[in-house]
């Protein structure tokens, strides 16, 4: 069997009975960051082996993994925060799952994304999730003109160190359109700061934002 299993995203608390279980009954437990995972499995005593699974080695990685699975292993796969598969390795894996007709199941956990969508307080009858925002300038922009005219509330990851140019770009874009930095969820510092794009970017002038960020952006109509 195929465990994918979803961990926590900053606090350790986070996590289900069933994630537990099936990391206690893995074989082998095959994780995005392995040193970061240990944590993760130090804080609850669960001694397993483990292997790395990341974007550099998925292919061969997938290989391996299918025929520990064929051979009657438990395999269980996590990422450094959330569910694999979402903006993290682990699509390639259940294809070859569903390929080969092995069995897998998907154990639920913690999601930024919707944590940060309840968090900003916007409609989260329809959403749309866009995954990171591009780096460079040109395409970020055409993903935030995309945003702007949006029926839906529009997610993003983006890195601390490029906030303040999104920020930048949005003023001109939807100057009036209301967003929500959510940053450090279920952290110590965990934040929800809400506002156009001018308040937000002022903020982090002065101060620089650190730690993982979900940028919401409300639907059309919102504001403008």
């Amino acid at each position: 069997m195929l465990y994918v299993i979803g961990t926590p995203i900053g606090n350790l608390g986070d996590i289900t009975f069933r994630a537990l279980e099936a990391l206690k009954s893995a074989d082998v437990v095959a994780a995005e960051d392995t040193r970061h995972s240990g944590i993760l499995l130090k804080h609850y005593a669960i001694k397993k082996p483990m292997i790395s699974y990341h974007e550099h080695n998925e292919a061969m990685r997938t290989a391996q993994l299918i025929e520990r699975i064929a051979a009657g292993e438990n395999v269980a796969l996590i990422t450094d925060a959330g569910t694999p598969g979402i903006s993290d390795p682990g699509s390639r894996l259940i294809r070859g799952c569903i390929k080969r007709e092995l069995p897998f199941t998907i154990i639920p956990g913690p999601s930024s994304i919707l944590t940060a969508l309840v968090g900003s307080g916007f409609s989260a009858e329809k959403f749309f999730f866009g995954g990171f925002l591009p780096v460079k300038s040109g395409q970020r922009e055409r993903e935030l003109r995309a945003a702007a005219v949006r029926a839906e509330t529009t997610i993003f990851f983006e890195s601390p160190y490029r906030l303040n140019k999104t920020l930048a770009a949005c003023i001109d874009i939807m100057p009036e359109r209301p967003l929500c930095v959510a940053r450090e969820l279920t952290k110590k510092f965990e934040e929800f700061r809400c506002g156009p794009a001018r308040e937000l970017l002022a903020h982090y002038e002065s101060r620089p934002a650190k730690g993982e960020i979900v940028l919401v952006i409300s639907e059309k109509g919102r504001g403008d």
